[in-house]
């Protein structure tokens, strides 16, 4: 596969009532595909939100956006634009970070999780001294990381809470 240059496709998901972000590091093909974060069927994500607040995901991103609005989660991504190759993060290259300053600087996120450890280290590389919030790495959703379970993965994804 060739590497492409990809410019981040949707706006973050957020409002002042967000105490959590929760930062991938750029969306896959399939989310670039749907226009919505963790768009990928194989991938977790969605299945841990449920579990973790006890309510079905709805389908469509209209439904998964008010979804983690009513928890408090906001959700963006580390990067706004790289050169990729399909959806590994493992081959950015040319990262451009998102104006997560701005972001933060209209209010409410206390805390801030990633997604992944390459969303941690494009986060500490790009972001960490310009944010000044509490960070935390917690295992990726991506189905790339079969090593752990649904049940594993809820486990560590409790922080959240």
């Amino acid at each position: 596969m060739v590497r492409e240059h990809a410019v981040h496709p949707f706006a973050p998901v957020w409002d002042a009532q967000c105490r959590v972000l929760v930062l991938g590091s750029f969306p896959s093909v399939r989310s670039r595909e749907v226009g919505f974060y963790y768009g990928h069927p194989q991938n977790r994500f969605w299945r841990v939100m449920e579990r973790l607040y006890g309510q079905p995901v709805p389908p469509e991103p209209d439904g998964r956006r008010a979804y983690v609005l009513s928890h408090g989660v906001a959700l963006w991504d580390v990067l706004a634009a790289c050169d990729i190759t399909g959806s590994s993060d493992a081959s950015i290259r040319r990262a451009v970070p998102n104006d997560l300053p701005a972001l933060l600087a209209r209010g409410g996120v206390e805390r801030i999780f990633c997604n992944g450890q390459r969303a941690y280290a494009l986060y500490m590389r790009y972001l960490d001294a310009a944010c000044n919030l509490p960070v935390k790495a917690l295992p990726s959703t991506s189905a790339a990381n079969a090593a752990w379970s649904l049940d594993r993965l809820t486990d560590a994804w409790r922080t959240i809470l």
